[in-house]
């Protein structure tokens, strides 16, 4: 019996024995395990009773648990504020069996007050405690929307995320205690054992015991990461925070060290043979693990193109301890100043990366597209390549814009990289054409001094040069997805469901707040509408982030249901195996269906475990997503307080995101910094609120209203809460959103407008004797 089968078989014999308990003895019997097997039973028995799917009954007897109709088992994840959303695992048969319409209620509210003893990514049991349908006004009629009205409560925590806290050491007498800026935990962990930590340093504490929230938890210290301001400090608080890992154990390295540098010269002849071929890379500038190559020509009905993407299946096989490792990580992170790997450097930045010069052993989707851009037909083969180029987007960009190419360069890579971009073109085309959103974000990248401390915020553009290696990953996953549900082959895929309706109408009501009107939201094509309409505008970062908001995440599933931001029916991830375990998968479940397959292919995961690992690597992505946001949230701000500091403080191009009686919310769009303008750093004068007008205006006719931009400066950051407060710089630099007297909307056209006599929106023309606006001295800043 296959190892990754043997969970599964404990199930099986346990629902087979229809209620009654069975001991180890009578469970390897009817399984016919091998006395070499009782320890993985044993493992095995052990995990499943941790997870609360089965239960320890007298004499070491199992059954499975049987839960409550209105018990769920998932995943918990804590809101900035202090409640929680609980993510039922979908394809739990007891979930399944509670009769919840899971494609609704894909995430459950958690009051503070229910959350018990539950930390951040903990697997945990919730009981349902309310489910009330609410109506909702739709075109024509009244249907029941339940989105986040059902309600629940931690009953049991299952499994620990990771149970380690990062906080502050503080003494009094022989008392120590950790103050805890932990979401999940109010106020202060009492600690046990000894520690050589000082009062005011950063620990890490393993939780060691939390009867319930009426109790202080206890837990005791297991690392002292050092000073608040130390360099790294921050950043290694990040790690231990989100449970991420540093380092490989030493029989993974071990593996990894003996996998020799050069392929086998047996399993260069049984491929086909591409090093010959003009295959380059075109990575970012600093990139070390390089996934994927390319190669293309036109031909007389369109475009040939390759796609190499790394064989990392060819290294890494099912079960040995860098596959343990790697699913377990399920993903490479990339913290602002470091990457952690989801392989060990040996393979990831050595053997599997397709670095120029050298042979390479790859997978490649081999495609025809017609002129359209179109995918006419695809095979797939294992092949060896030997690249000839490795660009960055940057010089790629230079050799499209018509600049010099990069010293060595060839006509023929200047051609493939010009006519790639004109493949890009027809593809990209053609995919927007179909109802694909156009949903690309403002990105900066931190650029750190030698001390880890924020030096310089670049934004990152998204050129052509990465529009045209987007579309032919994008060919690539589309093709490989295909074949694989065509032949119905188990593997997994990335999906991204259809929105619910309810957000859709709450995301119109966002859209028609700043003067649009959007029309009917659950029409794909009337969405690309408001967002080519708002494109250009003031409020086009608003309108962006709204939808964000109002989409479903999109996450992996062995269900080959589509995906909705792309407008793909077949999609998966095929490209990036030396840093998402889902690729490698997808990579093994391709093996057969090659022009030239491995004798024999890998083995690949039942359908039912293939749920399981989507799940599971759904979270670590989200985990290192939330932890790659945090690290860059950090910089920015100590980016922020630098240059605020500084002789010559800059003024940031500030977004007007929502107007209240205390003053203006407001986003720094190109850094995604928010924060607030207080009423009392509104610019001088006096002012009043004007609620229907989503306004603040002034006794001599300025107006500062909902969509406008306008210049700000920082005058202090509170890096506890990660929040900003500026104050107003200068005139605005563009008009808001237009709101007649009585709260009607007006509508805009090509993104701006209209205006009406007796209601200019933005500053009134300055008059003889107004007010100049002064400037305030910035406070000091919170730092803590």
């Amino acid at each position: 019996m296959p190892r990754e089968n043997l969970r599964d078989s404990i199930l099986e014999a346990l629902r087979s024995a229809k209620g009654n308990p069975l001991s180890k003895s009578q469970l390897s019997r009817t399984l016919k395990l091998p006395g070499t097997r009782v320890t993985e039973l044993r493992k095995s028995l052990d995990s499943l009773v941790q997870e609360g799917v089965i239960t320890e009954g007298k004499k070491a007897c199992y059954q499975i648990t049987n839960a409550p109709k209105n018990q769920l088992s998932g995943v918990l994840k804590f809101h900035p504020k202090g409640h929680a959303f609980f993510f039922p695992e979908i394809t739990d048969e007891q979930n399944l069996s509670a009769g919840i319409d899971f494609t609704v209620h894909s995430r459950i509210l958690i009051d503070r007050r229910n959350v018990g003893t539950s930390l951040d990514g903990d697997k945990v049991l919730v009981s349902i405690i309310k489910q009330v349908a609410r109506p909702f006004r739709t075109r024509s009629e009244f249907t029941p929307d339940p989105s986040n009205e059902i309600r629940g409560k931690v009953e049991k925590v299952l499994a620990r995320r990771s149970g380690r806290l990062v906080g502050t050491y503080q003494k009094k007498a022989n008392f120590g205690w950790c103050e805890c800026d932990d979401k999940a935990i109010e106020g202060k962990i009492d600690i046990i054992g000894d520690t050589t930590a000082m009062p005011g340093q950063l620990i890490v504490v393993d939780l060691q015991e939390w009867l319930d929230r009426n109790t202080t938890p206890r837990g005791r210290v297991i690392e002292v990461l050092g000073w608040p301001g130390d360099p790294g400090v921050d950043m290694i608080s990040v790690i231990h925070r989100y449970g991420l890992r540093t380092s490989f154990p030493d029989h993974v390295l071990a593996e990894a060290r003996a996998v020799p540098e050069d392929p086998e010269p047996s399993e260069i002849v049984r491929r086909k043979d591409w090093r010959d071929k003009l295959v380059i890379t075109i990575d970012p500038a600093d990139a070390k693990d390089h996934d994927d190559a390319i190669w293309l020509e036109k031909t007389s009905k369109g475009w040939s193109l390759a796609v190499h993407i790394a064989d990392v299946s060819y290294y890494i096989k099912p079960g040995s301890p860098m596959d343990v490792e790697a699913i377990d990580r399920g993903n490479s992170t990339y913290l602002v100043d470091r990457v952690l790997p989801m392989l060990p450097t040996e393979l990831s930045n050595g053997i599997c990366s397709l670095k120029p010069n050298v042979d390479r052993l790859t997978k490649c989707a081999l495609i025809e597209i017609d002129f359209s851009g179109e995918i006419r037909k695809a095979i797939f083969i294992d092949a060896v390549i030997h690249s000839r180029a490795k660009l960055s987007y940057e010089q790629a960009q230079a050799i499209l814009d018509g600049k010099p190419a990069p010293e060595g360069s060839d006509s023929k890579l200047v051609g493939m990289i010009k006519e790639g971009w004109a493949l890009a073109s027809a593809m990209r085309t053609r995919r927007f054409a179909h109802g694909a959103l156009d949903l690309e974000m403002p990105e900066i990248k931190i650029r750190l001094d030698n001390q880890g401390r924020a030096e310089v915020a670049d934004p990152v553009i998204h050129t052509e040069s990465h529009q045209l290696v987007e579309e032919c990953m994008l060919a690539a996953n589309e093709a490989v997805a295909k074949i694989l549900k065509d032949r119905m082959k188990p593997a997994i895929y990335r999906i991204h469901e259809d929105p619910d309706p309810s957000r859709l109408l709450d995301y119109t009501e966002t859209a028609k707040a700043h003067g649009y009107r959007p029309g009917d939201l659950t029409n794909r094509a009337h969405i690309q509408k408001l967002l080519d309409d708002s494109k250009g505008s003031p409020e086009e970062h608003v309108i962006k982030l709204g939808l964000l908001k109002s989409l479903k995440r999109a996450v992996y599933s062995a269900e080959p249901i589509g995906h909705y931001g792309l407008a793909k029916g077949d999609y998966c991830h095929f490209t990036s195996p030396i840093r998402r375990y889902a690729d490698l998968i997808v990579h093994r479940a391709l093996q057969p269906l090659l022009e030239n397959p491995p004798k024999p292919h890998d083995r690949t995961p039942s359908q039912t475990d293939l749920r399981e690992i989507s799940r599971h690597l759904s979270d670590t992505e989200r985990t290192s997503s939330d932890a790659e946001n945090e690290t860059k949230q950090i910089k920015l701000l100590e980016y922020l307080d630098r240059v605020a500091s500084s002789e010559n403080p800059p003024h940031f191009d500030g977004l007007i995101t929502d107007v209240r009686p205390m003053g203006l919310m407001v986003e720094i769009p190109s850094m995604g910094v928010r924060g607030v303008v207080k009423r009392e750093d509104l610019p001088d004068g006096r002012w009043r609120f004007e609620a229907h007008r989503m306004a603040w205006v002034s006794m001599d006719g300025k107006v500062i209203q909902l969509g406008m931009r306008l210049p700000l400066r920082v005058i202090n950051i509170d890096f506890d809460k990660r929040f900003v407060d500026f104050a107003v710089a200068g005139k605005p630099t563009t008009e808001g959103t237009h709101i007649a007297s009585k709260g009607t909307v007006l509508t805009k056209k090509h993104g701006k407008p209209h205006s009406k006599p007796g209601n200019q929106v933005g500053p009134a023309h300055k008059r003889k004797g107004s007010p100049s606006e002064t400037k305030k001295k910035p406070k000091r800043h919170k730092r803590k």
